[in-house]
C-alpha cells in the first residue's frame, strides 16, 4: 500500500483490525473472465458502518487500495458534516442569547401597548337604553 495512504488512515484512527474484507466477483461489462474472477473488493468499517464496494481496477492489490482510499473519503466527509452540525448549533445558540436591537424592542413596546389597549377595550356594553 501507499505510504501516503497509510499516513491518512492512522490520522483519521482506521485500523486494518476495523476492516472487514471480502473479495467477491465482478460483474458488468468486461467479458467472461471478469465474471469469474473475485477481483471485486468488498469494505466495511466495521465502528461507522461504512461499506465500500471497489471494481475500478483488474487487480485485485489496486481495488484494495482504492477501496481504502474511498473509505477514508467517507470517514473525512462524515467527520467534516458533524463538524458543520455542531458549528450551526452552536450559532443557532448564541443567535438566540443574543441582545435584542434598539428597533426591535421598540418594536415589542409597541405591540404591547396594541394588546393592552385591544384588553382596555373589552369592556361590558352596558345596558341602557337611549331616548331620543
Amino acid at each position: 500500500m501507499d505510504a501516503n495512504l497509510i499516513e491518512r488512515m492512522e490520522r483519521l484512527l482506521i485500523r486494518e483490525a476495523d476492516l472487514v474484507e471480502k473479495f467477491v466477483l465482478g460483474s458488468g461489462p468486461g467479458g467472461q473472465k471478469i465474471n469469474k474472477t473475485a477481483s471485486c473488493v468488498f469494505l466495511r468499517h466495521v465502528p461507522s458502518g461504512i461499506e465500500v464496494h471497489c471494481q475500478e481496477s483488474r487487480s485485485r492489490d489496486k481495488n484494495r487500495e482504492i477501496a481504502r482510499e474511498r473509505i477514508c473519503d467517507r470517514i473525512e466527509e462524515q467527520k467534516k458534516k458533524a463538524l458543520l452540525e455542531r458549528a450551526k448549533k452552536r450559532a443557532k445558540v448564541r443567535y438566540a442569547k443574543r441582545k435584542p436591537s434598539a428597533r426591535t424592542k421598540a418594536k415589542m413596546r409597541q405591540e404591547k401597548k396594541f394588546r393592552a389597549d385591544k384588553k382596555k377595550n373589552r369592556k361590558r356594553v352596558s345596558s341602557k337604553r337611549f331616548d331620543d
